[in-house]
């Protein structure tokens, strides 16, 4: 009994195995798709190429390390468009990774959420809620005092029913708009330096 129940563990680890090493290029394609097309989305233009891609540790209020990762764009012409950077806080369910755009002077050109575990109907209209036009709109602005939810006596709507969300959401753009402000940008290579 022994033997068999050993052994068939051992088939289907490797059957697994298998299919992981099967899985693992397109899982890995498919993210990279997804990033790309998210700082084309965020940096509000299609014909763009990264000319720079940084990682930045900081610490929060909390003393926990967070880590960005700060992509420099520029257009077709070489032109400077500012940088997206993700940024990740936990949420009400469980992490939030947001990428955010912003332009030269720092104002908010766009956001994507690329991973939340929040409540579906809820927490989960992050992704348009405060998008350009909608209640929240914080596209245009500029995070230099932080953005805050209006019963923090901010001036951003929070999302109905999600006030956890909404302040984690806000926190995570933030901190992303705070390590684009850390990291200057080399006027040269369009790399950002490194801090550790």
């Amino acid at each position: 009994m022994v033997l068999v129940l050993t052994g068939v563990a051992v088939i289907m680890g490797g059957i697994l195995a298998y299919v992981n090493h099967l899985t693992e290029e397109p899982i890995a394609d498919q993210k990279a798709k997804a990033l790309a097309d998210g700082i084309k989305t965020v940096m509000c233009v299609d014909d763009l190429q990264v000319s720079g891609t940084d990682t930045l540790k900081q610490t929060d209020a909390k003393g926990k390390e967070q880590v960005y990762v700060i992509y420099a764009t520029k257009d077709a012409q070489g032109n400077d468009l500012g940088a997206a950077v993700e940024s990740t806080t936990g949420g009400f369910g469980g992490d939030l990774k947001v990428l955010v755009g912003f332009n030269t002077e720092g104002q908010i050109l766009g956001y994507t959420l690329l991973e939340h575990a929040e409540t579906p109907g809820l927490g989960a209209k992050a992704d348009k809620w405060f998008q350009k036009g909608e209640k929240g709109d914080i596209i245009g602005l500029t995070p230099d005092q932080p953005l805050t939810v209006s019963k923090d006596g901010g001036k951003v709507d929070a999302i109905t029913a999600s006030t956890i969300t909404s302040r984690a959401f806000l926190l995570a753009v933030n901190n992303a708009y705070a390590a684009y402000k850390t990291a200057p940008i080399d006027a040269e290579s369009g790399a950002t330096t490194k801090s550790e």
